[in-house]
């Protein structure tokens, strides 16, 4: 008895990782575009959460550039379209520009590589596991993600 549900125990663990390697496809979740010349698709998978409605998804989109000491950011703004015939979200990041920069007298020499992120609306998304963030950007720009949670500690206002 006991080979038989280590047997049918086998049996449901490959079938779930099959089912949730399949489902990473975006292919198998809707007929998303490819990107047009000059734009590379960047693809979120999230992980699903006990209650998504206290998650938020942060799009951090930028590219690494030589940097002094001081702040650099790039401008630009994600907006949402609607994948036609499905009503799926998908986001598109058409122009970047920048780098802006503070203005402090930085020491010689002292330049890095470091990830400058782009700055503007619409970075910051609702979670939903059960759909694939997809995000369209200029070639040269990368796409990295934070998830932030909500605290557990609610607050009173007060009247004043």
């Amino acid at each position: 008895m006991k080979p038989l549900v280590i047997s049918a125990a086998l049996l449901i663990s490959l079938s779930t990782l099959c089912s949730v390697a399949s489902a990473a496809k975006l292919e198998d979740v809707a007929p998303y575009p490819q990107a047009e010349k000059g734009f590379s698709r960047q693809v979120i998978h999230l992980p699903k959460q006990k209650n998504e409605d206290d998650y938020k998804v942060q799009v951090i989109a930028g590219k690494t550039l030589q940097v002094d000491c001081n702040k650099q950011r790039l401008g630009g703004k994600l907006e949402e379209q609607t994948l036609q015939g499905w009503g799926y979200p998908m986001y598109r990041l058409s122009k970047v520009s920048g780098p802006m920069s503070t203005l402090m007298a930085c020491p010689q020499g002292k330049s890095h590589p470091e990830f400058v992120p782009v700055v503007g609306d619409g970075f910051m998304l609702r979670y939903n596991s059960k759909l694939p963030i997809v995000v369209y950007v200029p070639n040269d720009i990368e796409v990295r993600y934070r998830i932030w949670s909500a605290s557990k500690q609610i607050r009173q206002a007060s009247s004043e």
